[in-house]
């Protein structure tokens, strides 16, 4: 049995993995998921939708947007995290991708969990972190990476993946105002075809891009993608397959 820890920046990211989250849980893994940046008005939707995908519990860091440190406190709480669950994947956000993504705190968290990891599997703070004796986690996977090296085919999961989605309305609004601002209305229409019954109300318009996004990236990954998978997920490992023979 594989322990799989999603370390997700942002509570949307749960839903963005989960169909790789659910495949996980439908084989009999064991998947955690914590949250490094959340505001409290979404965090019951987080928790629910967590919990459609299977996820029994979802850990909230308790980081406060644009108001922090790489600094020991803010390592002592991921560390502390990582030696509790002893997870043997962690899956988190992609470094390369968070270099130019204007989302706030994106740079300073990748840099903040591989420089947590690091100490995470030595001698470093036991008792500051819990107690708990060290651990370094086997393998980690980037989401949504700039250059993926595998692609999970999440087909099966898909509908569950979207009903998840469809519980975080707060997330969902906001998506949607940052969307209005991005492109103008006459193109958006070409994406959401009841676009006018919608356009009041971002939570519900919010769910229509978002499902349209979803859906395009799963088969650029898949179909589209000539990647052998008709719906997928994208993800990088970091560093390199240890394999015993070449898979076909």
């Amino acid at each position: 049995m594989t322990t799989v820890l999603m370390l997700a920046s942002f509570g949307l990211e749960i839903v963005e993995c989960g169909g790789t989250l659910a495949a996980h849980l439908d084989r009999g893994d064991k998947v955690y998921a914590a949250v490094t940046l959340s505001r409290p008005q979404s965090r019951p939707q987080v928790i629910e939708a967590a919990k459609v995908l299977g996820i029994p519990d979802v850990e909230f860091l308790d980081f406060t947007l644009g108001d922090w440190e790489i600094n020991v406190a803010s390592k002592e709480k991921i560390v502390r995290l990582i030696r509790k669950l002893r997870p043997d994947i962690v899956i988190m956000q992609d470094p390369e991708h968070a270099q130019h993504d204007l989302d706030p705190d994106r740079r300073l968290l990748a840099l903040l969990y591989t420089e947590s990891f690091s100490v995470s599997g030595r001698d470093w703070h036991i008792e500051e972190c819990g107690g708990y004796e060290a651990y370094m986690p086997h393998a980690y996977y980037y989401m949504s990476p700039e250059n993926p090296n595998c692609i999970v085919e999440i087909s099966k999961y898909f509908d569950l993946k979207e009903k998840s989605l469809a519980i975080l309305t707060y997330q969902l609004a906001f998506s949607a105002q940052s969307m209005k601002q991005r492109a103008p209305e006459s193109l958006l229409r070409t994406l959401v075809p009841n676009y006018d019954e919608l356009v009041q109300d971002d939570a519900k318009l919010g769910l229509a891009l978002t499902r349209q996004l979803d859906t395009a990236i799963a088969l650029w990954n898949g179909l589209a993608g000539h990647s052998g998978a008709v719906m997928g997920e994208a993800y990088r490992r970091e560093g390199l397959f240890v394999i015993e023979h070449l898979p076909k």
